[in-house]
């Protein structure tokens, strides 16, 4: 299946309700199951993600196949470790192929039992629930802050509570806050001193709780933005003074794109001012990984070099995204390169002026792909995007919003 997408002009005026934090959702779903809260989650969202999360809390059976979703592969397998019975927990075959064995590792220290049914390190999982120690644990934080968060949810309810030792440099250090920060909200106490978290044994507090609209979603538009002739466009339910790590792009928006941003209420009203032409476009994503792809798509649509670093952790998500990146902006002429790990550069120059029309863009089950490429029919007269469904992942509505301000798609 494949959709093509065209804009007849540059023009991004209208309202669009952006879907819940996936982001938040994870983490509140957890930490409300380990409250034993008697209260539902507003705003819950609607993402594939999230409906596998919560599927797996509500389910009668021990058998959960999570497909790809990753963010629910690494909570559940701590949640599931505490938690009396015997579970299987398997998914897609490349969930099959992502790394889990650093947390199964210190899952393990703690008193988990956990067993590998396949290739050691990577799921499937087979855990017999049983009440876990805590202690000291070290961790390399160079790895997905997943994994740290997965662990620090559990760390209150845990005996003794959980000293967590973070080696090496901390990536995506605002996920990390916002596991804290959610935490806290339902009364869990912490110290963070250095690399060291401290968080000692202590009852989770039910509370009643909202999610708010998501800053990864947001940054589609935002390039959308970048992309216009014109510009008015309300985001709505979404907050500058947000819990999300990635609300730091509206900064970046602005001050390299012309993109502004306008607290209106409960919304964030974008708007396009001139700025100075951008000659290289130089980001660390070392704290914001999944706006990446946003930010490469638009850095070529615009033709501004760029050399991004902080992408470590790209290449383990639900496909290398680094590899994709290359091969994908490669069908626009734009032949990008890998410095040095974890980094991405494009030095502006196109290997050819003839492109092919449609782009067909391959998403290789990566949500992100799809919902980075799009925008890109802004400038280019068709793009075409295969496996158009997987935005299902975090953004159900993403098609049917873009038709809302002048998308056409087929």
């Amino acid at each position: 299946m494949q959709y093509t997408i065209t804009k007849e002009d540059k023009i991004l005026k209208g309202e669009i309700t952006l879907p819940s934090s996936k982001s938040i959702s994870n983490r509140i779903l957890i930490i409300n199951s380990l409250s034993y809260s008697p209260y539902e989650i507003d705003n819950l969202s609607d993402s594939d993600d999230t409906k596998v999360m919560e599927a797996v809390l509500n389910a009668n059976t021990n058998h959960f196949d999570i497909g790809h979703a990753g963010t629910a592969m690494r909570f559940l397998t701590a949640f599931l470790s505490k938690i009396a019975g015997e579970w299987i927990i398997t998914g897609s075959e490349r969930m099959q192929q992502r790394p889990i064995g650093i947390l199964v590792d210190a899952l393990r220290k703690m008193g988990a039992i956990i067993e590998y049914t396949d290739n050691e390190g990577f799921p499937p999982l087979k855990i017999t629930g049983t009440a876990l120690k805590g202690g000291v644990i070290e961790l390399d934080g160079s790895i997905s802050s997943q994994y740290i968060s997965a662990l620090l949810m559990i760390a209150p309810t845990v005996q003794g509570g959980m000293t967590l030792k973070l080696l090496n440099q901390i990536t995506s250090k605002p996920y990390i806050e916002l596991t804290l920060k959610l935490m806290k909200k339902f009364g869990i106490q912490h110290s963070w001193k250095g690399n060291e978290i401290r968080i000692a044994e202590q009852a989770y507090q039910p509370v009643k709780f909202a999610v708010e609209a998501d800053w990864s979603g947001a940054s589609y538009w935002y390039a959308m933005a970048a992309l216009s002739g014109k510009c008015d466009l309300l985001l709505k339910g979404l907050r500058l003074n947000s819990l999300q790590g990635d609300a730091a792009q509206s900064e970046w928006f602005e001050n390299y794109f012309g993109v502004q941003s306008k607290q209106v209420g409960n919304d964030i009203r974008l708007t396009k001012k001139e700025v100075p032409e951008l000659k290289l476009l130089e980001l660390d994503f070392i704290e914001n990984p999944d706006i990446a792809q946003t930010f490469a798509v638009l850095a070529v649509c615009k033709k501004i070099p760029f050399h991004f670093k902080g992408l470590t952790t790209l290449k383990i998500k639900e496909t290398d995204r680094i590899k994709a990146l290359q091969t994908e902006l490669s069908k626009f002429g734009a032949i990008l390169t890998e410095p040095a790990e974890g980094e991405l550069a494009w030095d502006g120059t196109f290997t050819n002026s003839l492109v092919n029309h449609p782009i067909a863009i391959e998403t290789y089950h990566d949500h992100r792909i799809a919902l980075a490429f799009a925008p890109a029919a802004i400038v280019y007269p068709e793009i075409g995007i295969n496996d158009p469904d997987v935005v299902t992942k975090s953004y159900p509505s993403y098609w049917e919003d873009l038709k809302q301000v002048g998308f056409k798609i087929l």
